[in-house]
């Protein structure tokens, strides 16, 4: 491995360094966009319960809101219970729109580097030209070694890139048709808990 980059040249340590923030970028949202984390089953039930046996308190509240997205949308809606459906409606939305802005979160970097990566191997392959035109004498002659260093340079810059950009595009394109339906569901949701409270719904 360290022969192949080295035989890259400098340009390569950009496509590595982009390639370790899409790794991390990939692995912290495969464990934060998690069904169980962000819409745990059973929590409108579980919600609608204690509603009806105690009521709201700030206790409910805060425990609600700490335990999940989905748990922080439905207590917004909660905290205005004694308001009309129009206020509680409004509240889910504001708090929704948050939890939304924080699923999507290092999204855009991902995006970003799925775009810039095949830039940067171009850049590199770019450089690999210019050296093999470097190695180009004056007098009809060339230098093997730096010729085959620079079609190293050029090749290997273009491969990386693309190596990292494929997977950076795909994994992004996931992620944000994953949190589209975790905000469709918490919305879905969100709707059902106003209904029951103010009497239109019983399940």
């Amino acid at each position: 491995m360290l022969a192949i980059i080295q035989a890259a040249g400098w340009p390569i340590w950009l496509i590595i360094a982009a390639s370790v923030a899409t790794v991390t970028i990939i692995i912290e949202r495969l464990l934060t966009l998690r069904k169980s984390q962000v819409l745990p089953h059973g929590t409108l039930v579980k919600v609608v319960q204690e509603y009806r046996s105690q009521g709201v308190t700030a206790d409910s509240l805060t425990k609600l809101s700490a335990s999940s997205p989905l748990g922080r949308v439905l207590a917004a809606g909660l905290k205005n219970v004694k308001s009309s459906r129009e206020i509680m409606k409004e509240s889910i939305e504001e708090t929704g729109s948050a939890v939304a802005h924080e699923l999507n979160r290092y999204l855009s970097t991902l995006g970003t580097l799925a775009a810039v990566t095949p830039l940067l191997g171009l850049f590199g392959t770019v450089i690999g030209m210019i050296e093999i035109f470097g190695s180009q004498s004056p007098t009809g002659g060339s230098n093997p070694a730096a010729l085959a260093h620079g079609i190293s340079v050029a090749l290997y810059n273009t491969a990386f890139g693309i190596m990292v950009a494929v997977p950076a595009l795909m994994f992004y394109r996931y992620f944000a048709s994953k949190v589209d339906d975790f905000v469709v569901e918490m919305e879905q949701q969100a709707i059902k808990l106003v209904e029951i409270v103010h009497g239109e719904r019983h399940h």
